[in-house]
């Protein structure tokens, strides 16, 4: 039996995780719906025993803690990692594929990155997630979306099910980088004025760039397009959300002003 440990059962992995069990696999990880990444005893066994494992945590102040505490018993088996575009740096608005440099603002990030290509692991690399309970239809409805009035920064998104079905294609697949992203990079506005128009509500208010949080205010210091061309040539990878409009119109059946989630910004990474 093919057994999969992952650590991070979070928003995608669990998704992962929930496509690979109905295939058949037996899957166990860590994180909210698993086992406590600290009982080590417990993840040394499972690691032990899986066939295939995968990362989605992402690093720390001190770096990538999966490879600090576990690193020891990697790379016996297939590997995979949920990385992010974030190490490609801003490029003005220009695209960007898997031969470009890693040079990131996070060096951290970075670090980690690296570190499980040297593993010879699958690295997807994720710009900014959505889905069920975490998209703009959830921050329009909550009235916590705001436009900022920049319609030339650029940011490339995924559905959260569109990962899923890149990991799963990757499995079979020979190691390398794959960037998991849609065909259509456009800018934050345009999502959330999407996002409104489809719930019959007005556009949120424009506000200052300066006027948001330091951490808010440095996701608007990178501005890139990411090309998935790899994917779809080497996994054999097409989005099924090829752009936000489409993921966006079905997520709206299940969203609605007086029914969401709150949910992190699609923007955070949080795998």
């Amino acid at each position: 039996m093919a057994r999969l440990w992952i650590f991070g059962l979070g928003y995608t992995a669990s998704r992962i995780a929930d496509r690979l069990r109905a295939d058949g696999w037996d899957v166990a990880g860590t994180g909210r719906a698993g086992s406590s990444f600290e009982d080590e005893a417990r993840v040394r066994a499972g690691v032990g025993l899986a066939t295939h494992v995968l990362s989605s945590v992402p690093p720390d102040a001190d770096g990538d803690p999966v490879m600090a505490r576990y690193g020891d018993i990697l790379g016996k088996c297939w590997l995979g990692y949920l990385s992010s575009t974030g190490v490609y740096g801003d490029t003005g608005g220009a695209w960007v594929d898997e031969s470009a440099p890693v040079r990131g603002r996070r060096a951290n990030r970075n670090r980690a990155d690296l570190d499980w290509q040297k593993l010879g692991a699958h690295v997807f690399r994720l710009p900014g997630i959505y889905g069920p309970g975490r998209s703009a239809l959830d921050r329009v409805a909550e009235g916590k979306a705001h436009r900022i009035g920049l319609s030339d920064q650029i940011f490339s998104r995924v559905h959260v099910d569109d990962i899923v079905s890149g990991v799963v294609a990757g499995i079979a697949a020979p190691a390398g980088i794959y960037n998991l992203a849609d065909d259509y990079p456009t800018s934050q506005d345009e999502v959330i004025e999407a996002a409104a128009a489809l719930l019959n509500l007005p556009a949120p208010p424009f506000i200052a760039l300066d006027s948001l949080s330091p951490m808010a205010r440095s996701f608007y210091a990178e501005n890139r397009r990411v090309a998935n061309g790899k994917a779809k040539r080497v996994l054999g990878w097409q989005p099924r959300y090829a752009d936000f409009r489409t993921g966006l119109r079905l997520l709206s059946a299940i969203t609605s002003p007086t029914s969401v989630t709150t949910a992190p910004d699609p923007a955070s990474n949080v795998q």
